[in-house]
């Protein structure tokens, strides 16, 4: 069944061939490359306009290299689950873990996708976590990036290994038929 899929993110997803990848669904890069989560946020109506059937969102490494807290990317990510849920109540939401990468960037990290993971529940998003395919001793895997950050064709095909039973888990989930109330804790 073909739908329309939202890739929406910073220069890894940018970098995906994602129609390429996913032939069958009409698909939207929104990936950017040096996206931050206030980039992500500044640029919603653009996901909104899309009117997308499932949005899989990949976005917070930029972040860090801008010396932002785990606090504040955290909260950033969930602002932007938050207003996709209010925004498209019906959008089926793919959260997918922030990828590994430096060792420097590794603790705060982990840290930070330890929160997103219980997080995504609350606004009925699934959430993919990349680290077991990508990383290797809290990096990314040395053989799948030239930088240390982005992702070469080795690279895109682990995390592809991980996408595609991912987005299949959620086509199975129905859409939303109404919006969720989101109690947010002072």
């Amino acid at each position: 069944m073909s739908e329309k899929l939202v890739f929406l993110g910073d220069s890894l997803t940018e970098g995906g061939d994602w129609q390429a990848w996913f032939p069958g669904d009409d698909v939207v890069n929104l990936g950017v490359g040096g996206d931050t989560t206030a980039d992500v946020q500044a640029r919603l109506d653009a996901v909104v306009a899309a009117d997308p059937d499932s949005i899989v969102l990949l976005i917070g490494t930029n972040d860090f290299a801008s010396k932002r807290s785990v606090e504040q990317v955290v909260r950033a990510v969930e602002t932007i689950l938050v207003d996709l849920r209010r925004m498209l109540p019906g959008v089926r939401l793919l959260l997918q873990s922030i990828a590994p990468r430096q060792p420097e960037f590794s603790d705060r990290i982990r840290d930070a996708n330890r929160h997103l993971r219980q997080f995504a529940a609350t606004v009925r998003a699934q959430y993919l976590d990349l680290w077991p395919a990508l990383a290797t001793d809290g990096i990314l895997n040395p053989d799948f990036t030239d930088d240390g950050l982005h992702l070469t064709q080795a690279g895109y095909d682990a995390w592809l290994d991980e996408l595609r039973p991912g987005l299949e888990r959620l086509r199975e989930e129905p859409p939303m038929s109404r919006p969720i109330t989101i109690i947010r804790q002072p």
